[in-house]
């Protein structure tokens, strides 16, 4: 980790202290600090998508730092504990809006097309949004700590480092449970899916 980063770091945990304490404007100074982290977030999230989808990495980011602002209650810890909230709050955002998708769908709302474009596109599958967090909440009632590991390190981009220190466990059990994390969503998302 270069100096910088040490730095940048430690300013945000700084600022997370002085939004605990009731500073509004921390939050407001922290966004540049983090922007491009969560930018890197966001387009980890479209990685998984249709090529084709309607949000923007920006949208997303705006929509999850709006809504963490407007958190109450919260207890920052850390830079790691705001950024996996932020992955939290990113997948939320994303589910909510392919529900609303998949509804409008229902509704009509959405252009006819072909028996021939549909087969086009269904051949060229990315995981689904919907079916990523309904496996996901399945592990949470399972094994919540799974679930927590794959939501940092997968949507939140942490480190095994990272991970552990938000966790407070160590990072070969990190290492462990995302392994095993892996393979049961795997297993999950296969025997959901269309032969």
């Amino acid at each position: 980790m270069t100096v910088e980063m040490a730095t940048k770091k430690s300013t945000v945990t700084e600022l997370l202290q002085a939004w605990n304490s009731g500073d509004q404007d921390a939050a407001t100074a922290m966004l540049p600090l983090v922007y491009d982290e969560l930018r890197a977030i966001a387009r980890g999230y479209f990685r998984h998508e249709r090529r084709d989808h309607t949000l923007e990495a920006t949208a997303i980011v705006h929509e999850a730092y709006v809504k963490l602002v407007e958190q109450n209650g919260v207890e920052w810890q850390n830079r790691a504990h705001f950024i996996g909230l932020a992955a939290h709050v990113m997948r939320r955002v994303l589910v909510d809006y392919a529900r609303e998708r998949n509804t409008a769908k229902r509704g009509g709302k959405v252009p006819r097309v072909t028996l021939i474009e549909a087969d086009a596109v269904t051949h060229g599958r990315t995981p689904d949004m919907i079916a990523l967090d309904t496996a996901l909440t399945e592990l949470a009632e399972i094994d919540p700590q799974k679930a927590q590991i794959v939501e940092l390190k997968f949507f939140g981009g942490l480190t095994i480092e990272e991970t552990a220190q938000y966790l407070g466990i160590s990072s070969p059990t990190v290492v462990r449970q995302w392994r095993r994390a892996k393979a049961w969503l795997y297993r999950q998302l296969m025997n959901g899916q269309p032969a």
